[in-house]
């Protein structure tokens, strides 16, 4: 039995040997009768930690000492980590990522649904596992967050930052240097805007007073090499927009839509803001499988595109079309999978909560010379009624990708009471999938299970589960 040691009220605990890896990403340990939550821990180190917050059954705690590394470390790649919300696995290796991964599925399936998951096939993990992401989001801020060496030189302290959000610290944002997810010119971009709005005098917003000139900075890239730029401004005056706007017209020509937002609402979210082109589209195209797809500044499109046509491909083998069938795409965003399986069946229905989404959805099927698509926008629980299934027809599959929330208890109920032959559920939440499936499991059997990294470096994971309707 190990013996804590307590340093006026800090308890530490020595030697625990990391056993596993939590939903969260944090390394698990056990000390006595006591769960551990160990931050940066790898199964296979031992390790001192420090609790830094404690319950009856559990305990979350950081590394004190690492004693014996554990074998699937690697060093970090950038100089961020351990500060900056992303990337948090980035010192497992990433084979190890991988493993965990697909245990983590597998466990969210086997106890919150009762799955047997023996027929499971492998994850498939991502090509590329750095500058994998086509869009990031950065924010201005006059308060930066200090690390150890900042404090020790106040004096000099420049308190301005644009970079990301420190967990748990929404008023806080750490300023980068260098980002991994996103590649060139993203990380030219975002450091030349802070130095011109630092040349001219430009205030960063204040996340508390909610005042200042510059709010936010969107950056989109596709794998066709275009890029989208979204300066999101606050309290400033026009002569100023323009000036920043010109400058990155001229400093950056391969911009080829250049836009900008005037937000003066207390949250960052664009949904409700107009969005005025300075220069080029107000869109860019990305494409996959020889479709092209109009992606805007408020459009769904999956973050990681090469990696999404993986996913598209296990979606559309699960369905097993045949080019007869009646298919609904429910949460279908700007419609990529229904437009992706469009070619290989009769019809496809799409449903999505937002309009502007449903709108890019029929934009791309008219691009692409798609015409056996149609689309519906409003709350799935509300569209997808006994009479609007009367009225187009039952389905042969349904196409199910909903928001990590998973679906509402009455599109649930509704799925049992249409009996669709085939069910494939793509999810990016494998514990509220798990909820729905054990749901489903009524009349349905679990026939195929394929998780997919679509977010190297992180806790996060896709699945994708083909169901199929009892034989009676």
């Amino acid at each position: 039995m190990s013996r804590n040691r307590k340093a006026g009220t800090v308890t530490i605990l020595p030697n625990l040997s990391i056993i596993d890896i939590a939903e969260e990403g944090k390394g698990v340990a056990k000390s006595d009768e006591l769960v551990v939550f160990v931050e940066k821990a790898v199964p296979g180190d031992v390790v001192d930690v420090r609790i830094v917050k404690k319950k009856k059954n559990f305990a979350e705690a950081v590394i004190e000492t690492l004693h014996t590394g554990s074998d699937l470390r690697t060093d970090p790649f950038c100089q961020h980590f351990g500060t900056c919300g992303g990337c948090k696995w980035q010192h497992m290796q990433y084979d190890a990522q991988l493993t965990f991964k697909q245990k983590s599925v597998e466990a969210a399936l086997q106890r919150l649904a009762k799955i047997d998951t023996s027929a499971m096939e492998p994850i498939l993990g991502s090509a590329e596992n750095k500058y994998y992401r086509n869009k990031l989001e950065y924010t201005f801020s006059n308060k930066r967050w200090l690390n150890q060496q900042d404090m020790g030189d106040s004096e000099n302290l420049e308190m301005n930052a644009l970079g990301f959000h420190v967990p748990l610290r929404f008023d806080k944002i750490l300023d980068i240097q260098h980002c991994y997810l996103q590649a060139e010119p993203s990380n030219t971009l975002r450091n030349q805007v802070r130095n011109y709005a630092l040349r001219k005098g430009l205030t960063f917003y204040d996340l508390r007073n909610h005042e200042g000139n510059l709010r936010n900075l969107i950056i989109r890239t596709s794998s066709t090499g275009e890029v989208m730029v979204v300066v999101v401004f606050a309290y400033i005056e026009q002569e100023q927009v323009d000036e920043m706007m010109a400058y990155l017209q001229t400093e950056f020509p391969e911009v080829t839509s250049l836009q900008y937002i005037i937000n003066q609402k207390k949250n960052d979210t664009i949904f409700d803001q107009e969005i005025i082109t300075w220069s080029g589209r107000d869109y860019i195209f990305e494409e996959m499988n020889g479709l092209k797809f109009k992606i805007g500044a408020k459009s769904f499109y999956q973050t990681n595109s090469l990696q999404a046509h993986e996913l598209y491909k296990i979606t559309k083998e699960f369905a097993g079309l045949t080019g007869d069938e009646l298919v609904y795409d429910l949460y279908t965003g700007a419609g990529t999978i229904a437009n992706f399986v469009a070619g290989s069946v009769k019809q496809v229905v799409g449903i999505e909560y937002v309009p502007t989404a449903i709108e890019d959805a029929k934009f791309n099927a008219e691009l692409n010379g798609i015409e056996n698509t149609l689309f519906y926008a409003g709350d799935m629980k509300d569209i997808l009624t006994g009479t609007f299934i009367a009225e187009h027809g039952k389905p042969d599959v349904v196409i199910t990708d909903p928001p990590r929330a998973g679906m509402h208890a009455d599109v649930v109920a509704r799925l049992l009471e249409m009996e669709a032959e085939k069910i494939v559920y793509v999810s990016c939440n494998a514990a509220t999938q798990a909820r729905d499936l054990a749901l489903l499991k009524e009349k349905y059997d679990v026939v195929r299970i394929k998780p997919v990294d679509m977010f190297p470096h992180t806790q996060h994971v896709e699945n994708v589960v083909l169901l199929k309707l009892h034989v009676d």
